[in-house]
């Protein structure tokens, strides 16, 4: 998921050049919609709480996209990517807030690796600003959307509603983004390589990539996918270099090495001592958590999932 989104930047350079943003968010989760919508088909149920769980994850995320756009158009792209990548930081402390669960050392340092080397990645001493205005404090308010989002997505999908809550909320982002776009009439591209492009970006980086995160997110904890999701940057890097648009350097390989490191520092499962609970005890922790959030009674420590 983080590789297709990191293929996103070099396409999306190129095409705002000659496409407003909103207008481009609008038709590209349009798009989205629609296929996530014919491959759901018969297969997905619509009931009244997947419906109300996918507006919400959609309205988080919508949120965090025409923020960070609106944000992106007030400052730097160098101080914009480093405050979006906040998400990193604040995901652990809305899920501890909100749903009590512990965070342990461990991600926590991993966290403050992930953090280290989103900001060797996107801040350039030379050309960043320590200014805060209306476009920084957007930026900072797309973060915590996008926070958000991972933590609600995380508290509510399961392996059995991941299409599900996927196309609810491509739905909705669709509809957000064309409302946002609608004021000024929706202009649409008008040259077939755009068009090209703009499927790839609905398809593979907008649904595909949709699913995935909610299918993932059913899998690991909330913490930990915002840490996975922070290797974007490193894609990206890795697209650009690839296609001649930047070159290796020093923040490169300093900022992706924190990165990789974030990754298994988080990865590393736990040491438990003789007698003690086994390490599935603390995921069966946060479960317990999530779904008392949800009304249901508790699993055992015994169960099997």
């Amino acid at each position: 998921m983080t590789m297709l989104w990191g293929s996103t930047f070099v396409i999306l350079k190129d095409l705002l050049t000659r496409i407003g943003t909103s207008d481009l968010l609008a038709v590209r989760f349009a798009i989205a919609a629609l296929v996530l919508v014919a491959v759901a088909g018969k297969r997905v149920r619509p009931t009244r709480r997947l419906l109300i769980d996918g507006t919400i994850a959609g309205l988080f995320y919508s949120s965090g996209q025409l923020l960070q756009t609106y944000g992106l158009a007030r400052t730097s792209v160098s101080i914009s990517g480093f405050l979006t990548g906040l998400y990193v930081v604040m995901t652990p402390i809305i899920e501890a807030m909100l749903l009590r669960a512990r965070v342990s050392r461990r991600v926590w340092s991993a966290v403050a690796l992930a953090t280290l080397g989103l900001g060797i990645l996107t801040v350039s001493p030379a050309t960043g600003t320590t200014r805060f205005g209306l476009g920084e404090l957007l930026t900072v308010l797309s973060a915590l959307a996008y926070a958000g989002h991972i933590v609600w997505t995380g508290r509510v999908s399961t392996p059995e509603t991941s299409l599900g809550l996927s196309t609810v909320q491509t739905v909705v982002i669709a509809i957000m983004c064309a409302a946002a776009a609608a004021p000024g009439g929706i202009v649409m591209p008008d040259r077939a390589g755009d068009w090209i492009a703009i499927v790839y970006l609905a398809t593979c980086c907008g649904a595909l990539a949709v699913f995935l995160q909610v299918w993932a997110q059913s899998r690991v904890d909330a913490t930990r996918a915002a840490i996975v999701m922070s290797f974007e940057p490193i894609w990206a890097a890795a697209f650009a270099i690839a296609l001649g648009m930047e070159t290796f350097g020093w923040r490169t390989a300093a900022g992706g090495a924190a990165l990789v490191a974030a990754m298994i520092v988080s990865s590393i499962p736990r040491r438990t001592p003789a007698g003690a609970i086994p390490p599935t005890g603390e995921l069966h922790a946060v479960r317990d958590a999530r779904d008392a959030c949800r009304g249901r009674p508790p699993t055992s420590s015994g169960s099997v999932s």
